[in-house]
């Protein structure tokens, strides 16, 4: 419970009483900002943030960007599914800070992989419109979330080839490989060895 882990030590009355007080500091804190109406409220036996206020909450907004966007894209709408997947990535701060309970954990992990996903389709998007620096520079951005992620390194080939970069082209399957190798002692999957050896032979053809 929540009044359990802020004041574990305190008894149970003297808790919900210190519960009671910072509900109540921070509706007159906020009352300015949402026009009189409390940040939370208590419903159901339990307290909520109220959302019917005005009140934001930035990994809410977050996925509901992502999910405008994955809808934007599979309509076709490519450059407004762009500016969806922008507004949701720029929401995105980094994890969210973990404590002992496994779950908060997982819901870490869980927005992590939403907005590697972002950052995927963004790349995706850009390079379909033939902006290859812009989808460069999500790859990029991806793979210092995770260096691991293959998707990512072969539109960093991808894009490297269309902008005149061959050479850096192939280092990126180096690197990609010797990350690979020492993370997991594994090596490249077949479409990645697939697309350096295109790149050696016939950049033309990626």
């Amino acid at each position: 419970m929540l009044i359990e882990s802020i004041w574990p030590d305190l008894a149970p009355a003297r808790s919900i009483q210190c519960l009671n007080t910072l509900v109540h500091g921070l509706k007159t804190q906020f009352a300015d900002a949402l026009g009189g109406q409390p940040p939370v409220v208590h419903e159901q036996s339990q307290y909520v943030l109220n959302l019917a206020a005005g009140l934001r909450v930035d990994a809410l907004e977050f996925e509901s960007a992502v999910d405008a966007g994955d809808r934007l894209l599979s309509a076709g709408e490519t450059t407004a599914a762009i500016r969806t997947f922008e507004h949701a990535v720029l929401l995105y701060r980094g994890d969210l800070t973990s404590g002992p309970d496994i779950s908060a954990l997982l819901e870490s992990e869980r927005l992590r992989a939403v907005c590697l996903t972002a950052l995927a389709r963004l790349a995706d998007a850009h390079f379909e419109l033939s902006n290859y620096e812009q989808a460069l520079s999500y790859a990029i951005r991806l793979l210092g979330i995770d260096p691991c992620r293959e998707d990512a390194h072969r539109m960093a080939m991808r894009s490297y080839v269309r902008l005149g970069a061959r050479a850096q082209a192939l280092r990126q399957f180096i690197t990609c490989r010797q990350i690979l190798a020492y993370e997991f002692e594994a090596t490249p999957e077949p479409a990645t060895e697939e697309l350096f050896a295109l790149i050696r032979v016939d950049p033309g053809g990626v």
